[in-house]
């Protein structure tokens, strides 16, 4: 049986929704809940999944950069404009709405990378062992979206 751990994370973030046919097709912001679950079917030496620190470490990178940040579907006629004044801070979808859903799965992908180049880190390494189960990003404090594979 699987040992499981978690961290959490807050980021400010901003999105619209172009194919939504309501409010959220204009700009509009949440703070937003992410939340990293590992697991390991072994504790390490130190009777862990892996350390908390290791976690924050191996994941504040990915975090980061969503955090004041636009999401917004490349496909947008805006999309150039709003990336050439803002930068890297606007976030491009290819062809897709930056959802929830589709948030949890960008952030799945990338948190497993960063967590497989983790077991190099001198300091706070991620034991290869240790594997990426579920991200789930809150929209708000009664919604979320889950990503797992």
């Amino acid at each position: 049986m699987p040992f499981r751990i978690a961290k959490s994370f807050v980021v400010e973030s901003g999105h619209l929704l172009t194919k939504h046919p309501g409010a959220c097709r204009f700009p509009h912001g949440h703070s937003r809940t992410v939340e990293i679950v590992v697991a390991a079917d072994e504790l390490d030496e130190n009777d862990m999944v892996c350390d908390f620190k290791a976690l924050k470490t191996a994941a504040t990178d990915v975090i980061d950069r969503y955090d004041h940040a636009f999401a917004l579907n490349t496909a947008d006629p805006r999309f150039t404009e709003f990336r050439t004044a803002y930068g890297d801070r606007v976030l491009g979808f290819v062809k897709t709405d930056p959802t929830s859903e589709v948030l949890a799965r960008e952030l799945f992908c990338e948190l497993r990378a960063q967590l497989a180049a983790a077991a190099a880190d001198a300091e706070f390494p991620v034991n290869h062992r240790v594997r990426l189960e579920r991200v789930r990003v809150s929209e708000t404090a009664s919604t979320w979206a889950e990503y797992w594979e």
